[in-house]
């Protein structure tokens, strides 16, 4: 089967096309990487390549309780703890890199951080915070012209500690309603300057992430996430969406600045689904490798990889679940049931004690 076999990305040879999708999960006291986390993800280290967790880029991209970063020394010195156990399992492994934007509250940040984002327009969800609990979304300060650039380079920064922690690459977020999506789509950008608009406008900052992050760290080592008629994170449906990823997609293709582009699909937890026609856009108009990713199982999986619609396909919460999916799924084995309870709390329980085969 064409799941199973090995294949290349770029410079990187994966042991099969099997990629684990990052997937957050709360386990960095301090926002620091720890042993617990080196331990889960060696777990998992038979997947053909693991994107880690989403990693805050700075203080202002935290956002959420316990989730790690790439900005301090004491960061960088844990992450490598995880990638050698990655390496030593035979996998590779990309950091993505994520700012949360207005999907944050200042209980999850450190003093003096600041919530960001292209307008000044609060998300109508409500986010946990371990100091008291659920809480709105606070109204986020419109970005400066200034604040704009100097969070593309704390991309750039963020990009090259990743490299100094041992990854292989990263993945930039511009989907689920984070910062970068923030800015391509028009509920969440109202912006009158050269960064709002036209769709031409609001790929802007995308593009010019992607090219210094590029620039930093090589073109073979960048990837980016994207979520075409995701509604995550009150990113409501809008007439121009197809137009829009659709330029999105031959801007990416044309900056040749990408080892892949990786496309998820939400329907199978309840988003409409991402019509065929722009996975067939991004397929035609990028060169680079094409992951999917959305509730895939191992048939539905080969099906994509021998029809030629994608070159990798990621996994989510069976990986969560079963440590070993790629055996189990070669052997037809009964999976683990993704325990939702323990997807965001501390310690090992729903994490790293999921068993493997017997």
């Amino acid at each position: 089967m064409l799941l199973f076999s090995k294949t290349q990305l770029g410079s990187f040879r994966m042991q099969n096309r099997l990629v684990m999708a990052p997937m957050t999960r709360s386990r960095a006291i301090n926002n620091i990487p720890n042993e617990l986390m080196a331990k889960y993800y060696a777990q998992r280290s038979s997947a053909g390549l693991i994107i880690a967790e989403g990693t805050a880029t700075s203080p202002n991209a935290l956002g959420y309780p316990r989730i790690p970063g790439i900005f301090s020394p004491v960061q960088v010195e844990g992450w490598k703890a995880v990638t050698s156990a990655v390496h030593n399992g035979g996998s590779s492994i990309f950091m993505q890199l994520m700012h949360t934007g207005r999907i944050a509250h200042p209980l999850n940040m450190p003093a003096g951080a600041r919530v960001l984002a292209p307008s000044a327009i609060a998300a109508k969800e409500q986010m946990y915070t371990d100091a008291e609990g659920m809480k709105p979304l606070p109204i986020p300060e419109e970005m400066t012209r200034e604040d704009i650039y100097s969070t593309i380079l704390e991309f750039v920064h963020a990009a090259k500690n990743a490299m100094a922690a041992g990854f292989d690459g990263v993945e930039l977020h511009a989907a689920n309603g984070y910062l970068l999506e923030q800015f391509i789509r028009p509920n969440t950008n109202q912006r009158l300057d050269g960064y709002g608009g036209s769709i031409e406008n609001r790929a802007r900052f995308v593009l010019e992430a992607v090219n210094a992050v590029s620039d930093a760290i090589g073109k073979e080592r960048v990837g980016i996430r994207l979520s075409p008629f995701g509604v995550f994170n009150d990113m409501p449906l809008y007439d121009a969406m197809e137009t829009d990823y659709a330029f999105l997609a031959h801007a990416l293709g044309k900056t040749g600045l990408l080892i892949y582009i990786h496309l998820v699909d939400h329907s199978s937890m309840g988003a409409p689904a991402v019509p065929s026609s722009i996975k067939e856009t991004f397929r035609n108009a990028f060169d680079g490798a094409l992951i999917l990713s959305g509730g895939y199982d191992a048939q539905r999986a080969e099906n994509d990889l021998a029809a030629g619609r994608a070159d990798l396909i990621a996994i989510g919460r069976p990986f969560l679940a079963n440590p070993d999916l790629p055996a189990r799924w070669q052997k037809g084995a009964t999976l683990n049931v993704p325990d939702s309870n323990t997807f965001y709390t501390p310690g090992e329980h729903g994490y790293t004690d999921y068993p493997e085969m017997s």
